[in-house]
């Protein structure tokens, strides 16, 4: 059994068609399918259910590919390790975060810690609460800011900070004047949303029942600078972060006094993996960063 046997059928495993991992690989579909019958000789049992053209992980497959997918990411991490140890400033770190998040404190400690660590190359990834999971327990993310979730069973968890929520209305509302206002006096208003998948989404779905209303959605964005775009045009309103850039002839950002509207913010990693030198130092530089501020 040979390691490229293992990437190649973590390729086919993975996307369960054999000519699209042939094109991910850069090999030919005859030789691909040709590695992926010697292992299945060489285990004694069939990896996938074999339908026509179409190829599906089968039971045996299925605990395999758990398997394969942690000895390959501890191969890989042993590599980056070593070629880290050269010189524990350089190495590449992958990052994930919450859409909403992005816009506001991310630029800053990206910054800084660009600024202290030059040597330190950084992978950025926004994704939906769900996809940063997927990322983490799959090993594509060393990384993660989102916020607070249900798998601590599987991943490390540790709050970073606190994030109001404000109400973000037309110009032209009829509460634009005011500097605060009661989450129910918008009850009537359409919303400007999130996908569901997006953490903010069901945060505001949250918010909103606890003050008596559910929300009337007329829009689903994907990122702040549609939703807030779409709310200057007049289409509704939004609950979303403090963001830099409005502009208050168009948009008018409220404070909400009842209920209490935040979030919580942290920082996510897999249990039990061991952190790159690089990941490891982008881990205590990001939860220093916000122990100060």
């Amino acid at each position: 059994m040979e390691w490229q046997q293992l990437e190649y059928f973590r390729a086919v495993g993975r996307s369960e068609h054999f000519t699209r991992a042939a094109e991910r690989l850069a090999i030919s579909q005859p030789a691909l399918s040709r590695s992926i019958t010697h292992l299945e000789e060489t285990l004694g049992v069939p990896l996938f259910d074999r339908v026509g053209r179409s190829v599906k992980l089968n039971a045996y497959g299925r605990l395999f590919l758990a398997r394969v997918e942690k000895a390959l990411q501890e191969i890989q991490d042993g590599v980056n390790e070593l070629q880290q140890l050269k010189d524990p400033y350089t190495g590449t770190v992958s990052l994930s975060f919450v859409m909403t998040f992005g816009l506001s404190l991310l630029p800053d400690f990206i910054g800084s810690f660009n600024r202290r660590y030059p040597q330190v190359k950084l992978q950025l990834f926004q994704n939906t609460t769900a996809g940063i999971v997927r990322q983490l327990l799959d090993s594509e993310a060393d990384l993660s800011i989102l916020g607070l979730i249900d798998l601590r069973s599987q991943l490390e968890w540790t709050k970073l900070l606190d994030e109001e929520l404000y109400i973000y209305v037309p110009a032209k509302h009829r509460l634009a004047a005011r500097e605060s206002i009661r989450l129910e006096e918008v009850a009537d208003d359409p919303f400007i949303g999130f996908k569901k998948g997006y953490s903010m989404r069901s945060q505001t779905e949250q918010f909103c029942r606890q003050a008596g209303f559910s929300p009337r959605v007329v829009f689903e964005g994907e990122d702040v600078a549609t939703v807030s775009v779409l709310v200057s045009s007049g289409i509704g309103v939004t609950l979303i972060p403090a963001f830099t850039g409005i502009t208050p002839s168009k948009i008018k950002k409220l404070r909400v006094t009842e209920p209490v509207c935040r979030r919580e913010i942290g920082l996510a990693w897999l249990k039990g993996r061991t952190l790159s030198p690089s990941a490891d130092l982008l881990r205590a530089f990001i939860m220093n960063y916000f122990r100060k501020s």
